[in-house]
């Protein structure tokens, strides 16, 4: 495995090395002595397969406020997306800017996107399909999302965004009093 670092401080993009042979292959997706770079004793609380239908559908942008603060790591499965992330942490010099990765199942490549950042990825193709490994279940009451076309961010989606969800449509846009993610209340 490679850790490659992208703009944003502790966003990473984690490169793997797939054997092969005339069998197919075989790639693992993740051990705790190579990802120590990461976070040392790195723990997945649960696991999720997300497949999307249609090219150009987005979902996102995700994330959960302190104390269920997830980090999650991504890997596209089948077909390609863009991938996104938007740093939400309100001490960060990078708050409310994005990036972005295409993954696909032809590269070994996957996102690791820690705590206070929100989520989210257009298809590229139809049927493709996520992986995911988050640090924290899912909680309701502590759940959070932003707009994937608010101007505040300007996300530049590569295509036409032809499908969203209700829930994702009626996130307010944000306003002069977003104050990003306090992390202090998910270390204590």
């Amino acid at each position: 495995m490679k850790i490659h670092r992208t703009p944003l401080a502790d966003l990473m993009l984690i490169e793997t090395t797939p054997i092969q042979d005339d069998r197919g292959q075989f790639v693992r997706v993740f051990c705790e002595t190579q990802c120590a770079e990461l976070r040392p004793g790195l723990h997945w609380a649960q696991i999720n397969v997300s497949s999307t239908l249609h090219k150009g559908t987005v979902r996102g942008m995700h994330f959960q406020y302190p104390p269920a603060a997830e980090a999650k790591l991504i890997r596209c499965l089948k077909g390609r997306v863009f991938d996104v992330a938007v740093d939400l942490r309100a001490d960060s010099p990078t708050f409310l800017r994005w990036h972005g990765v295409e993954l696909s199942e032809d590269e070994s490549m996957q996102f690791f996107i820690p705590e206070g950042f929100a989520h989210g990825f257009q298809a590229l193709t139809d049927d493709a399909q996520l992986l995911y490994l988050h640090t924290a279940a899912w909680n309701r009451q502590h759940e959070g999302a932003l707009r994937h076309d608010d101007s505040a961010l300007s996300i530049a989606w590569p295509l036409a965004v032809t499908q969203v969800s209700e829930k994702d449509r009626s996130t307010p846009l944000m306003d002069e009093h977003f104050a990003g993610i306090n992390l202090n209340e998910f270390q204590s």
